[in-house]
């Protein structure tokens, strides 16, 4: 009788697994069939002559030589981490800054202005696209050159100089995502407590000084959160640059980044082995930039642990 309850319960304990897993089966079914399987398939690739269409042949690492020994690539990955540098590192300032303001007891109508910097996030690429396509026109009349010829300056070819094209795709991406590093901010800010403002009230310091000696100091990891999403988003920066400069994207070298490099040999010129090949040693920089961030973050706790004892 003992043994019989035994076997049922282990009977009623295996039916409960089993429907767990059915229950989180269609997500890792679906990450296998969309997620894991392109890379799996990527990483093959990259050791192969493929046109998409014909048979493949083995060429081991010649890929990854024609890759490394083409110019155009190393524009690609200049180009990527120009941009990535000029659209990513001034909102760690200035989306502290806006978080640091809408954080404040005495600002009215809070919510909506949090919205309001959260909203170019959700924004359509594409309406982000027109807009900015009007205002960084290649025309005199457009907004940015009207602004310039204002304080004396010359107008700026945006969409076919490479500097006023990097500025401008930079300008979107620090516009686009600067709401999103804000909310993380604005977290973290209220995550702090509220005493230690008020002891730094009592003490006499400024604003400024609590932003610096208070607000800096306990916001280090969502600091360095930012930082890694910031650094792998600008490494896999390929949507504002494409829809910004439109058909002439795939054709021109002056704004390509490492990502448009490997969707052009992939798609455009039929040679999905050396877009493999440089998907892998996309993947590849970006583990050291992770790596980089772990270890500034290792780095930032140690210290810290140290001025603790």
């Amino acid at each position: 009788m003992a043994f019989s309850r035994k076997r049922k319960y282990r009977s009623e304990a295996t039916k409960d697994k089993i429907s767990a897993y059915l229950y989180i089966s269609p997500f890792f079914i679906i990450f296998a069939i969309i997620g894991l399987y392109p890379a799996v398939f990527s990483l093959y690739l990259a050791f192969q002559k493929w046109n998409g269409l014909g048979d493949m042949s083995f060429v081991g690492l010649d890929n990854f030589t024609v890759v490394l020994q083409d110019p155009i690539f190393w524009k690609s990955l200049y180009n990527t981490i120009v941009m990535g540098f000029m659209g990513t590192a001034p909102q760690i300032i200035v989306g502290i800054i806006l978080a640091f303001i809408l954080n404040q007891a005495y600002l009215k109508f809070k919510n909506t202005f949090r919205a309001m910097v959260f909203l170019p996030y959700i924004t359509s690429m594409v309406a982000v696209a027109l807009v900015f396509g009007v205002f960084f026109s290649n025309n005199d009349t457009a907004l940015a050159n009207y602004i310039l010829n204002l304080f004396g300056m010359d107008s700026v070819a945006w969409r076919t100089s490479e500097w006023g094209a990097k500025i401008a795709i930079s300008i979107m991406v620090f516009w686009r995502w600067i709401g999103y590093n804000t909310i993380i901010y604005l977290a973290g800010l209220q995550s702090i407590p509220k005493d230690l403002y008020e002891a730094a009230r009592i003490d006499g310091a400024s604003t400024l000084q609590q932003l610096r000696y208070i607000t800096i100091p306990l916001l280090k990891p969502f600091i360095v959160l930012t930082v890694f999403f910031s650094t792998v988003g600008a490494l896999q920066l390929f949507t504002e640059p494409t829809v910004f400069l439109g058909s002439s994207a795939f054709s021109r070298t002056e704004a390509m980044t490492v990502v448009m490099y490997l969707y052009r040999d992939a798609f455009s010129l039929q040679s999905f082995g050396t877009g493999s090949a440089t998907a892998v040693i996309l993947l590849f920089i970006i583990v050291v930039a992770s790596a980089i961030n772990t270890y500034l973050t290792s780095g930032i706790r140690t210290k810290g642990k140290g001025m603790k004892s």
